[in-house]
């Protein structure tokens, strides 16, 4: 089962991180989901910023940054897989 935590707003490709506004908690260790179009990536969240700062939990309506394993687009759903 998956539950949606959030979506794509920005994809930084030199760095592989995709910028995410979320609307559910997430937490470093969770497996996601990234779909869309484009995409589809499942993998752990390993690396979490917040404001260019390294956190461990992030809360809904924060804009994080998450490393990404491969390109994503704007606008792809991200949903936290249990």
């Amino acid at each position: 089962m998956e539950t949606m935590i959030g979506k794509v707003s920005h994809y930084y490709p030199k760095i592989g991180v995709a910028a995410i506004v979320l609307s559910d908690h997430i937490a470093k260790g969770d497996r996601i989901h990234i779909h869309g179009p484009h995409d589809d990536i499942h993998q752990t969240v390993t690396s979490m910023e917040y404001d260019h700062e390294p956190i461990q939990e992030a809360d809904p309506g924060q804009d994080i940054g998450i490393r990404v394993n491969e390109r994503v687009h704007e606008g792809d759903l991200v949903c936290r897989e249990s």
